[in-house]
């Protein structure tokens, strides 16, 4: 498909277009798959009765009295009105409309759909819209979608620009093998991406993101099986043999090694002299000790006579691995001399750290995706680890190994996806697994509470800041949204430092802040200079604060468990005792039950699988918890069916036809192709 600029839809001027930067979304392609992030239903009208606060109902009742407008100073205007049905009453209210008067007439039946909150001890309907029946009637039933948004452009813009967008579209060619196709009852792929957008019910939904999940899967594991294809059996250039120094490492390191972490070590030394390139992923639970692994595998490099490297996702986790490493060399007399390189260094410095890598003064180079750029060259480099590898994408990888004339490659992660999964999903790479805890950890102590529970958890929180601690708050969404029923980061910073100690530095970080800001709020938080921080899950990679304690995360009930346990894992780093206090914002028992499995246990690999045991179509609408593996729509748990299917499909196909040679594969060649040439950007692992 072409790509044009979004500027090429009606509507759109380079003022909107540059909102939609914001959002990720620049040309007409982006926007067609910039899927919703969940959907307002509207639902059959409610009995007064059964209506719950904090939820978005439709109520039909005759208004009990003409509406009234009161003034309070100059700025604010309140429209009210009650409405009756057999069972009760209601109260309206309406914001700076006084013109509502002359519509809302006692005596009459409308129905009103809006968020119902407590004022006053009763329940209050505010902003609601208005419907006369028969108009209620056209729209009741349907789904309309809800997209992320940002400031300035809400979701009718958003809904507007893709309703443009699929209109002028170019058709997609048909590239599923029309045989697939049918054995999965798989929809037509214009249909299926015209209908996630807009579906009339929730079967027609089903049945196109059924669809855009199996291509989803399709495109990825079609991607790993021609990298594995191209790599198989390779020869290394960079065989590896072991030094008693290396081995006297190990006996002197200031903590005893598990016996988990030993096991891997073997596996990964026994790769890197096997005479073949290592492609390896290590999963280890969060906190299982993964980081000295790869300081050994490094100094091994190192020792050898070659370089290695070392890529993390933030900047401030890379200051941070290379301060321990620099710190841990010094007190054990290593001299292998690490360096540094991220895009926020000054030019002096980046071209000082440059110098040192090409002219081989340092042995081992850690850093953001900054050591991959043109002017980065490498001495010898024979071994590449990526770290939290799910944030990189495969052409990142690619990118970095072709620094180094084809070095070994250890992957390292620490989402914890059942076996049968990863096999799947890392189908390039043999897979080893950390599945033991150092002893000196502490296991956090959890709780699963109520949105009452909040002055007690701030009460708690503020005592562990006077203790000299740190807190983080989890909130789904960056902004607040009309339609969906969750706390934002923004407004929730304001909540606390109201709740506060005016003493109590409180800040807020997200995803759609710029680089720099990000990196200046985590470093600040890592100092201790900011004591609590709010942030949505950008947070669930890229910063080691050992100080922090407390982890409370609000409308837990939205989030994948396997996610919870990550975002869980930020704290329990240090000394003290760390706590993580699950807020279950819809009271639903069945949420209850799933964060009941969080609360019990804090083995990351038995959550995942009871989490892929427990999700259904049913959650998939929330925040989804396999969002770091770039999918767009695919869950890797609740789709965990389909991924099985998929996997088996293409093992199939590929078996049988590698070079995609047959006719009725000639346009999936097409569809890679166009992948493949766009360097791999679409698939990340």
């Amino acid at each position: 498909m072409e790509q044009q600029n979004i500027t090429a839809v009606k509507g759109i001027g380079e003022k909107t277009a540059k909102l939609f930067q914001k959002i990720g979304v620049e040309t007409v392609e982006e926007l067609l798959h910039y899927y919703p992030r969940a959907y307002d239903e509207f639902k059959e009208p409610q009995p007064i009765a059964e209506l719950k606060e904090d939820t978005i109902a439709a109520v039909s009742g005759i208004l009990a009295k003409t509406a009234d407008v009161v003034r309070y100073g100059a700025r604010l205007q309140v429209t009210t009105a009650g409405l009756r049905d057999s069972g009760g009453t209601l109260a309206l209210a309406w914001y700076n409309m006084p013109y509502l008067r002359g519509t809302l007439k006692a005596g009459e039946r409308f129905i009103f759909r809006g968020r119902v909150v407590k004022k006053r001890g009763r329940l209050t309907m505010e902003q609601p819209e208005i419907y006369r029946p028969e108009q209620y009637a056209k729209v009741v039933s349907s789904m309309q979608p809800v997209y992320g948004q940002t400031k300035g452009l809400g979701n009718k813009t958003i809904a507007k620009a893709v309703t443009e967008a699929l209109t002028m579209r170019q058709m997609e060619r048909e590239y599923l093998p029309a045989g697939l196709r049918e054995k999965y009852g798989l929809a037509e792929i214009n249909y299926a991406l015209e209908h996630i957008h807009f579906p009339a019910n929730r079967e027609e939904l089903m049945f196109s993101r059924k669809r855009l999940v199996f291509d989803e899967f399709f495109i990825f594991l079609m991607s790993v099986r021609l990298l594995k294809d191209k790599k198989e059996d390779k020869k290394s250039a960079y065989p590896f043999t072991f030094s008693g120094e290396m081995a006297s490492v190990e006996e002197r390191l200031p903590y005893a090694l598990t016996g988990a972490q030993k096991k891997v070590i073997r596996e990964v030394y026994a790769d890197l002299s096997g005479g073949h390139i290592m492609t390896r992923l290590i999963q280890g639970d969060v906190g299982s000790g993964k980081t000295i692994v790869a300081i050994l595998a490094l100094l091994q490099a190192a020792a050898n006579g070659y370089q290695g490297a070392l890529m993390v996702p933030t900047e401030v986790l890379a200051r941070q691995h290379y301060e321990s490493m620099t710190e841990l060399f010094a007190s054990l007399g290593i001299t292998y001399r690490p360096v540094l390189l991220t895009g926020s260094m000054t030019a002096k410095e980046k071209r000082l750290a440059r110098e040192s890598i090409e002219n081989h003064e340092a042995d081992i180079v850690i850093g953001t995706h900054a050591l991959i750029q043109e002017k980065v060259v490498y001495d010898n480099l024979a071994l590449v680890i990526t770290d939290e590898q799910h944030r990189f994408g495969v052409a990142q990888r690619e990118m970095l190994s072709k620094k180094g004339g084809e070095p070994h490659v250890l992957v390292m992660s620490a989402t914890p996806i059942p076996r049968t999964l990863a096999i799947i999903l890392y189908g390039d790479l043999d897979i080893s697994i950390i599945d033991e805890l150092p002893a000196n950890r502490q296991p956090i102590k959890n709780c699963v509470v109520n949105r009452e529970f909040r002055p007690n958890a701030y009460r708690f929180i503020e005592n562990e800041v006077r203790a000299g601690r740190q807190a983080y708050v989890i909130c789904p969404m960056v902004e607040p949204s009309e339609m969906l029923e969750a706390e934002n980061a923004i407004d929730y910073t304001e909540e606390l430092r109201r709740a506060l100690s005016p003493s109590i530095r409180v800040e807020y970080l997200h995803g759609k802040m710029k680089g720099k800001e990000k990196n200046a709020i985590m470093e600040a938080f890592a100092a201790n200079e900011i004591h609590v921080l709010v942030s949505t899950t950008v947070i669930e990679v890229g910063i080691n604060v050992p100080n922090a304690t407390v982890m409370m995360i609000e409308n837990a009930e939205r989030f994948g468990l396997a996610q919870l346990h990550q975002l869980r894992g930020r704290v329990g780093r240090g000394k003290d005792q760390s706590y993580c206090i699950m807020v279950n914002a819809s009271g639903e028992e069945d949420a209850g039950k799933r964060l009941d499995i969080l609360n019990k246990s804090n083995d990351g690999f038995y959550i995942a699988s009871e989490d892929l045991k427990l999700r259904g179509p049913g959650d998939l609408f929330g925040v989804r918890q396999s969002g770091d593996l770039e999918f767009h729509l695919a869950d890797i748990f609740a789709d965990a069916d389909i991924l099985k299917a998929v996997s088996d499909e293409v093992k199939k196909l590929m078996d049988k036809d590698p070079l995609l040679e047959a006719e009725e594969n000639q346009e999936l060649k097409r569809k890679m192709n166009g992948y493949l040439e766009r360097g791999w950007e679409k698939v990340n692992l």
